[in-house]
């Protein structure tokens, strides 16, 4: 078998500069490129020693093992104990992710039942790759293991801090209550100019057995001061007398207004704690706030700092008139 070591270094070459940032990517390192270069060109330099019989004494546990200290030294420097060790972690975790996706694929791709023809895994941070699998195949399927464990963790990362942000929400009007959980929005700013009062916004499905039948239709359709001119008939909607029109500015669309609901008591229970007003509107969404349904509602953050802003607010306003 003909061996091309320069075409196994310059591959390895790129797969350890891969590892290593997105090892950088995960520990949220600065990267210097020549630094990752200098580093996944020692990474490559030992997989090609391989083809070297006389430095065989290389090939144990501690020499790999060193190989991968100096990498990872040479990549992202010594700052702590902590810190390196951290570091060599996600570099492993990134390795075995990246070691098990192509042996994965390639076994599901290859016809015999010899998971191992054509690939080993050098504990120094280097995947390596005989001639057998094919350095295009390699690259290709490296690429794709890569960008779907970076989609994976950047899922869980987003998971986490959305929930981090989400509360307990419970509404009620007259004897009909509504509970679901909601995002506290830090963003979220959307409050009655008349009340003063802030604005939560809920999805409206979740009112669906008192709305109009028609309503969910054309909330996304139709401007909402038509709708609340429709619903001005008691038979047809029994909470007119709570309705109100929220003027907002919406994402390139200049103002807008938005349908909202004067409730009983809106109760939001968080870390334990348990906040209660009625000095807020319910602002109505026809769709989906959470692709995910992760949650139904957006939070304006007074309602979680406390309700003495609002009432602070509602008071100069008072004043002000």
């Amino acid at each position: 078998m003909v061996v091309y070591i320069d075409l196994i270094f310059l591959l390895n070459l790129l797969i350890d500069a891969s590892l290593l940032l997105m090892t950088a990517w995960i520990r949220k390192q600065r990267i210097r490129v020549w630094r990752i270069t200098v580093s996944a060109a020692v990474g490559a330099a030992y997989v090609v020693m391989m083809f070297l019989p006389e430095l065989s004494f290389l090939f144990t546990f501690l020499v790999k093992f060193a190989f991968s200290v100096v990498m990872l030294w040479i990549a992202f420097g010594y700052a702590s104990l902590q810190n390196y060790l951290r570091n060599m972690g996600a570099f492993y975790m990134v390795n075995f992710a990246a070691a098990g996706g192509i042996l994965g694929i390639h076994y599901l791709l290859q016809s015999s039942g010899e998971v191992w023809n054509g690939i080993w895994y050098s504990a120094s941070g280097g995947l390596g790759f005989s001639l057998e699998v094919g350095s295009i195949f390699t690259v290709f399927v490296f690429l794709i293991v890569i960008v779907w464990f970076k989609m994976v963790v950047s899922s869980k990362r987003n998971t986490e801090r959305v929930g981090a942000s989400l509360a307990e929400v419970r509404v009620r009007i007259e004897e009909i209550t509504v509970q679901c959980t909601g995002l506290v929005d830090t963003g979220n700013q959307l409050k009655d100019p008349l009340t003063r009062w802030p604005v939560m916004v809920m999805e409206a499905s979740l009112w669906d057995q008192v709305l109009p039948d028609d309503f969910l239709g054309k909330l996304a359709a139709e401007q909402a001061d038509n709708l609340i001119m429709e619903w001005s008939d008691e038979e047809l909607f029994p909470w007119r007398d709570r309705l109100r029109l929220v003027p907002y500015r919406g994402i390139n669309k200049g103002s807008q207004f938005m349908i909202a609901l004067k409730p009983d008591e809106v109760s939001i229970v968080r870390e334990g704690r348990i906040m209660t007003t009625n000095r807020v509107l319910i602002g109505l969404d026809g769709g989906r706030l959470s692709a995910e349904l992760t949650y139904r509602a957006i939070i304006h953050p007074v309602l979680i700092e406390g309700i003495e802003e609002a009432e602070e607010d509602h008071l100069l306003s008072t004043s002000g008139s």
